[in-house]
């Protein structure tokens, strides 16, 4: 399949890998190559790694929309630990998507990485969430999608999207939460006085 945009999408040529990366923001200024240890000299490693270029070859998305999806893959990934982390392509939104387990025994959750610059209507949002559901574990549960925007300085921002109202869990534990709003209270009126 193949998405519209300014790039075709697929994993360039070595000898084109230094446009793509200064497209990306990812190269060194080569002032500073001497003095970074041959950072620029030795190439990036984004470019090179076999899960951007399978995300590449997806051919879903331009580079800005893969290089988004594999931040978020590697943030679910590496920082937050989640399991079982896969990545699909929805061509019709040119977006590449991720599953995956926040903790082994939950549901499979559906992220969708976009850089922060992408807009969204309403409708797009809700035929995005129908569309990438589709392959949730649980039918009977609500459409849920969290939204990764991605900014230039690579800081990712989650958004979690349901449709419809979803009631949140009760706390755990009614005392303890009863007992740390009385303790609050009690410093309140110390303060008064």
């Amino acid at each position: 399949m193949e998405g519209s945009g300014s790039s075709s999408g697929r994993l360039p040529a070595p000898e084109d890998r230094t446009s793509l990366e200064r497209a990306l923001g990812l190269t060194a200024p080569k002032e500073d190559a001497s003095t970074s240890g041959g950072w620029a000299s030795r190439g990036n490693w984004l470019v090179t790694h076999p899960t951007f270029a399978k995300m590449m070859s997806l051919d879903v998305a331009d580079s800005s929309s893969v290089y988004a999806a594999f931040l978020v893959y590697l943030d679910l990934l590496e920082v937050r630990n989640w399991h079982e982390v896969s990545f699909f392509g929805l061509a019709e939104f040119q977006l590449v998507g991720l599953h995956g387990r926040e903790k082994e025994a939950e549901d499979v959750q559906v992220v969708m990485p976009t850089p922060v610059h992408v807009s969204f209507s309403h409708e797009r949002l809700r035929q995005i969430m129908k569309r990438a559901c589709v392959l949730e574990d649980n039918p009977d549960s609500p459409l849920s999608l969290t939204l990764a925007f991605v900014e230039s300085d690579s800081t990712i921002v989650y958004y979690k999207l349901t449709d419809g109202f979803v009631m949140p869990n009760p706390p755990e534990d009614t005392e303890e939460v009863d007992d740390k709003q009385w303790r609050r209270k009690k410093r309140k009126k110390a303060r008064r006085h």
